[in-house]
């Protein structure tokens, strides 16, 4: 009954969204979570990539926003402020709304946003870690402390966007970071000091992490000026990740390639140069998309009575299978991202080969917002979770047991199909299990299990691969994958909580 309750929510959201103005009056008093609670779910809202969920994603996504009115507590923000999202609230209502066609083109232009704050400037370094290397003389375990270092910064980034976001707006911060990460891209370019490049690495995760917050924010506030189209707009928007990877996949080889002619004396600086300008062509598409949602989508608020009781929080301890694999997902997948291109080169595989890979892997990345959508939507415990870090296992073991093309190209098109969806399925289960009032906490703890593994995991594979090869280290990687897909299936539903 709760289900089909909540079902039926989802289908009168668009009418609640474009009558809420009107009946202010009307309906009860309002009910809001902590706004440190709403602050978080924001953070994470932009680490899990891709919530494609679509049987709960109508009623979710205004809820999604509420979260992102919330921030604007600065008077200069209070009317993009917005109240819950639940049957007995007044919606969010978005002015200005254009027809489908020229929102899902906002959506595809934003999205150029965490093809930046992704692709170019955490996932590109795979591409250029192995010429890095061996340039400046690192081991695996340096080599790897560059994507921790980033993860570190994304990290801190997220923690404070919350804060931020009460003085600026959303398209500000996300403008802001497009900027700050080109130049920060730009700056590698003349960097070959270990120590200035690791604190490069931390600016760049900061700026990555205002690009992809504030765009999530964004995306959400487009979201409900389209229910039905829900789903796809965060689709277009999280799948921008993968225009990035493929972007990646041209840029660099082109640069390596290209520039050795310079003579410089690092010449995979070059290509540093080229994401740069790549980042900039971005931010003008993505820019001008998220000042255009920021001035149009603008929601209007009421007042009402934020006291109204919510249920007790749910222990952690009830959903720790959960959050210990995901843990182990977080260490497991940045491993195959860091180093899955260093192995294929020590494998002997020719430029295009790799080249080839990478641009599969992309592509794979950009249509798999709507694979896992049905699975995400039905499962409710912690098997969607342990499947997909199940598949991730094996794509992560296939090109380290077996060094042919075919084999990578299998592995990287299973892989970027899938390492998304992972990081949806533990905010489908926070959705699925907890109340509404406590979604804040549990994606808050799944944030920083999910955090911490990707400090660890490039380090700790790295320094394995030192010791006894990049095969072997990926191997590890799989196993850690593969117990983390155990440790998700004895993760059980926990009891339904109605979901208003």
């Amino acid at each position: 009954m709760a289900r089909s309750h909540a079902t039926g929510d989802a289908s009168r959201m668009a009418f609640v969204v474009s009558r809420s103005l009107y009946n202010t009056a009307r309906h009860g008093a309002m009910r809001t979570l902590n706004e440190r609670s709403q602050c978080t779910v924001i953070a994470q809202s932009i680490d899990t990539n891709n919530d494609m969920t679509t049987g709960f994603a109508r009623r979710v996504i205004a809820w999604t926003y509420v979260l992102s009115g919330v921030t604007a507590s600065n008077p200069r923000q209070a009317s993009r402020a917005t109240p819950p999202a639940s049957e007995h609230a007044d919606a969010a209502h978005a002015t200005g709304s254009p027809g489908r066609g020229p929102t899902l083109w906002l959506a595809v232009s934003l999205s150029m946003g965490s093809a930046i704050a992704l692709g170019l400037a955490r996932f590109s370094y795979a591409l250029l870690l192995p010429p890095m290397k061996s340039d400046l003389g690192w081991s695996f375990a340096q080599a790897g402390a560059m994507n921790t270092a980033n993860a570190l910064g994304y990290l801190l980034g997220a923690l404070a966007f919350p804060r931020l976001s009460r003085r600026w707006s959303a398209g500000t911060l996300f403008v802001g970071g497009c900027m700050a990460t080109a130049m920060l891209m730009a700056i590698t370019g003349v960097l070959s000091d270990t120590g200035a490049l690791l604190v490069q690495r931390v600016a760049t995760g900061i700026a990555s992490a205002f690009i992809f917050v504030s765009g999530g924010v964004l995306a959400a506030r487009l979201a409900t000026s389209r229910p039905r189209d829900a789903g796809l707009v965060l689709g277009l928007y999280y799948g921008g990740t993968g225009w990035g990877i493929v972007a990646s996949a041209l840029l660099v080889p082109v640069s390596l390639t290209s520039f050795t002619v310079v003579h410089r004396a690092h010449d995979w600086q070059m290509a540093w140069f080229a994401l740069a300008v790549a980042c900039v062509a971005l931010s003008l598409v993505a820019g001008r998309a998220a000042r255009r949602i920021d001035r149009q989508h603008v929601i209007h608020t009421g007042t009402g009575d934020a006291t109204a009781a919510a249920p007790r929080a749910t222990p952690m301890l009830r959903y720790a299978f959960a959050l210990a694999g995901y843990g182990l997902f977080g260490v497991g997948y940045i491993g195959y991202m860091t180093f899955i291109i260093a192995l294929l080169r020590n494998g002997g595989m020719s430029e295009g080969v790799v080249t080839g890979f990478y641009l599969l892997l992309g592509v794979a990345t950009i249509v798999s917002a709507r694979i896992w959508s049905k699975l995400l939507d039905r499962m409710r415990g912690g098997q969607a979770l342990a499947l997909l870090n199940a598949l991730l296992a094996l794509a992560t073991l296939m090109p380290a047991i077996v060094a042919h093309p075919v084999v990578a190209f299998a592995s990287g098109v299973l892989f970027g199909a899938t390492f998304l969806s992972a990081v949806a399925s533990t905010t489908a289960f926070v959705r699925h299990n907890l109340p509404a009032a406590h979604w804040g906490r549990g994606i808050s703890a799944f944030t920083i299990v999910f955090a911490f593994g990707q400090i660890v995991g490039p380090t700790v594979i790295g320094l394995v691969s030192d010791g006894v090869g990049l095969e072997r280290g990926l191997i590890y990687s799989a196993c850690l994958l593969a117990a983390g897909a155990v440790l998700a299936v004895l993760q059980t539903s926990l009891p339904q909580t109605p979901i208003r």
